[in-house]
């Protein structure tokens, strides 16, 4: 597991495959087959032009954050846990101010997975390779302290390993655990990318085949209402 360094600034005219090609080609890279490329959500929603005017003021931090919200639910001063339009619940719907120009803030992407499915096809088509992508973004827990990354859009990869049915080490049948393995992959990309390096990029090489597959954040990994108990 390993940053691609060298990477500049991002904005809307940016091909962004492009941009991870030639930094992977100066560091002295290839890309392998089922190679797994984690691509963080600030440089996609930049890419594809989802950075807007913000005044830095209270009012208009909420009235942003509830326009990127399906709903909200809490409230605590300017700070609002929110469902966004994705199915995602996150502090103030995912809008980040960090390392973004004055006087803007960066959205989410408006469809994380089919951002991971163009970035994986256009390597396919450009490099000839069959490789897993990742869009991550930074997220709380509930009840935990700190935190980290998670995948919010996913393409080439079977995001949940789907363990019921199988036995643990002493013969007992798994009734319920299924792994996040996409999100897995994004907590530990996490750790090679420096939040102040201008390091969107990672690259995670090593894993068995069986976890590349179709699948999806959205289809896959967001809790329907139904199967939420706290909903």
């Amino acid at each position: 597991m390993f940053a691609i360094e060298g990477v500049g600034a991002i904005d809307h005219t940016s091909d962004l495959v492009a941009v991870f090609l030639a930094a992977l080609d100066a560091q002295g890279e290839e890309l392998l087959n089922h190679d797994v490329v984690a691509v963080t959500s600030k440089v996609v929603a930049k890419a594809e032009g989802r950075v807007v005017p913000f005044d830095g003021t209270e009012e208009a931090k909420i009235a942003l954050v509830e326009s990127e919200s399906r709903r909200v639910l809490r409230r605590r001063g300017p700070l609002r846990i929110t469902e966004t339009h994705h199915g995602f619940i996150c502090a103030n719907a995912g809008i980040d101010l960090s390392n973004t120009s004055d006087g803007t803030a960066v959205l989410l992407p408006v469809d994380p997975d089919r951002s991971a499915r163009r970035f994986r096809a256009d390597l396919r088509r450009q490099r000839g390779v069959d490789v897993g992508v990742v869009v991550t973004d930074t997220f709380g827990r509930v009840w935990r302290q700190g935190v980290t990354d998670v995948a919010i859009g996913a393409a080439g990869l079977r995001p949940i390993h789907d363990l019921r049915g199988s036995t643990d080490a002493n013969g007992r049948v798994l009734e319920a655990t299924e792994v996040a393995v996409i999100d897995e992959i994004a907590g530990a990309v996490n750790l090679v990318l420096a939040k102040n390096a201008g390091t969107p990029f990672a690259i995670v090489r090593g894993l068995e085949d069986h976890f590349f597959g179709e699948g999806s954040v959205a289809d896959d990994v967001v809790r329907r209402a139904h199967d939420d108990l706290f909903r």
